[in-house]
């Protein structure tokens, strides 16, 4: 089955990948290493394969990431997660799954610390950002 997408769904599912990476970032204020969480996160989207490959490797700008504090970025994030596997499910289920692994291996790479665990902020949000990822 092919995949057709408007550049309206296209911006959803960027916003929806950089998204979470942004929402980690955020929270990983807490740590000291956003500037680490955002790039380790953004070099896993990178990697990203197939069509979501390609709409996630588009140099376009992203509206709305940059909100006052992490509740309003998970205002505009969470939502365009779930409306992203929903559109992606209605056209090609693989490709969902697709953008699925590819958002959660970005979110363990932008979790990963240099030493210890992920603290309680870090996988309170990779929670969240799961949970919308599988509300659709």
């Amino acid at each position: 089955m092919g995949i057709n997408l408007t550049d309206q769904d296209k911006l959803t599912l960027r916003t929806a990948a950089y998204g979470a990476i942004t929402l980690m970032a955020a929270a990983g204020a807490t740590t000291g290493s956003p500037h680490r969480i955002a790039t380790q996160g953004s070099m896993a989207l990178a990697s990203a394969t197939g069509p979501v490959g390609y709409v996630l490797a588009e140099n376009s700008k992203i509206p709305n990431l940059n909100g006052d504090s992490v509740a309003e970025i998970a205002d505009q994030v969470l939502p365009a997660l779930t409306t992203a596997m929903s559109l992606l499910k209605k056209q090609d289920p693989a490709e969902a799954d697709n953008f699925r692994g590819t958002v959660l291996v970005a979110l363990e790479a932008a979790v990963r610390p240099k030493k210890g665990e992920p603290g309680p902020v870090m996988l309170e949000m990779v929670r969240k950002i799961t949970g919308a990822l599988d509300a659709a």
